[in-house]
């Protein structure tokens, strides 16, 4: 993986993003550095899929800028930089999961071995089974594999854990953290608040398409004087739906 020396994981400055008369996103500025595990966390609207989508140049944006490891987002998804997993993918139904995963890998110049890539998303057992007879909780870790088989230094997670019960949940987070314990930087959003302040080193807060809160889970807190993260998330959004 060829990386720029010294430069953050990922750099985005003065982003704007208008949808119509929306602005989904309004002046975001964000460093996150190599290494860290950073939940991106905010109401629906709140602009944090525009964000994603612009990190992994599925969007450009209408003004600021964005470099990961020092180079533009696709050319950091083309030369295997960037690991995606989006909250929704369909998968080929005719297909068996260690041929999904190669597929993915032959795209890449250095990618890590499939079987290294399914064994780390928890699908090694998997790797026959064609994707029309996965669960739903299946096929999700079948898109974290496929998220991790280029050697991502960056890997981004849009909800990853959507569709999953509590015990497949865990399991995932074990994987993600056994991931990120290799040096690599993550930065997920989810609406589980738990995960953020049972996984995250950093949250980063987003309303209105601002970023509201910046920190650890103790500093979010002790800056609007709260008790826990979702109180902290009450009172910087005042989006109570969310957190329910």
């Amino acid at each position: 993986m060829d990386i720029h020396e010294g430069a953050p994981a990922l750099s985005v400055a003065g982003l704007r993003k208008t949808y119509g008369e929306t602005r989904a996103v309004d002046g975001v500025d964000l460093v996150v550095g190599r290494g860290e595990v950073v939940a991106l966390l905010g109401p629906n609207g709140a602009g944090k899929s525009s964000t994603i989508d612009m990190i992994v140049g599925l969007a450009r944006p209408d003004a600021g800028e964005i470099t990961v490891f020092g180079v533009t987002p696709r050319e950091a998804v083309r030369k295997g930089m960037v690991g995606v997993m989006p909250q929704e993918g369909a998968l080929l139904d005719d297909v068996t999961v260690g041929e999904t995963v190669a597929l993915i890998a032959s795209l890449h110049s250095a990618p890590l071995p499939v079987e290294e890539a399914l064994r780390r998303a928890g699908v090694a057992g998997l790797a026959g089974r064609r994707a029309a007879r996965l669960s739903g909780g299946q096929k999700q870790r079948v898109r974290f594999a496929m998220a991790l088989v280029s050697g991502p230094g960056l890997l981004v997670l849009d909800e990853p854990t959507a569709a999953l019960d509590v015990t497949a949940r865990r399991e995932f987070w074990r994987s993600m953290h056994a991931f990120a314990a290799t040096g690599r930087t993550v930065l997920f959003s989810t609406h589980y608040l738990d995960e953020a302040e049972a996984y995250a080193d950093r949250v980063v807060l987003m309303h209105a398409g601002r970023i509201v809160a910046d920190g650890p889970v103790s500093a979010v807190m002790a800056e609007v004087g709260a008790l826990g993260l979702e109180d902290a998330f009450l009172r910087l959004t005042g989006d109570s739906e969310a957190v329910r």
